[in-house]
C-alpha cells in the first residue's frame, strides 16, 4: 500500500482559502444577527402599538401603555376616529451595530374604542 505524499504546490492552500472566507463568513454571522434583532425589536414594537391601542380604546393613557413595552428609543404615534384608535411604534435598528444606515421597524395596532368612551364628545 503507497503512502499519500502531498505535493509542495498544495502547500498554504487551507491558510489562503481561510484568509479569502472567513471575512465573507463574519459578514453573514453579522447579518443574521441583525435579522434576528430586527425581528425580536419589531414584536415588541406590535406589542407596545397593541397595548397603545387597547389603552387607547378604553380611554387610559396610550403613550406611556406603549412606553412601558416600547424598545428603547421608540417613537409612539396615537391617532384614530371616534369609533376606533390607532397607534404605531417605530424604532431604527441598527446594521451590524454599527453607524451605518439601520433598518426601520414598525408595529401598527387599531383596536374599536369602548362604548363608553366612543359615546364621549
Amino acid at each position: 500500500m503507497g503512502r499519500f505524499r502531498r505535493s509542495d504546490r498544495d502547500r498554504g492552500a487551507f491558510t489562503a482559502e481561510l484568509a479569502a472566507g472567513l471575512p465573507a463568513l463574519m459578514l453573514l454571522l453579522g447579518v443574521g444577527l441583525t435579522a434576528v434583532t430586527a425581528v425580536t425589536t419589531r414584536m415588541q414594537c406590535l406589542d407596545a402599538a397593541r397595548e397603545a391601542a387597547l389603552a387607547g380604546a378604553r380611554g387610559e393613557p396610550a403613550t406611556a401603555a406603549a412606553a412601558r413595552v416600547a424598545p428603547e428609543g421608540a417613537a409612539i404615534e396615537v391617532g384614530g376616529t371616534a369609533d376606533s384608535v390607532t397607534a404605531e411604534v417605530s424604532v431604527r435598528v441598527r446594521m451590524l451595530g454599527t453607524d451605518l444606515p439601520g433598518l426601520i421597524v414598525r408595529g401598527r395596532a387599531t383596536a374599536a374604542r369602548e362604548p363608553e368612551e366612543a359615546a364621549l364628545p
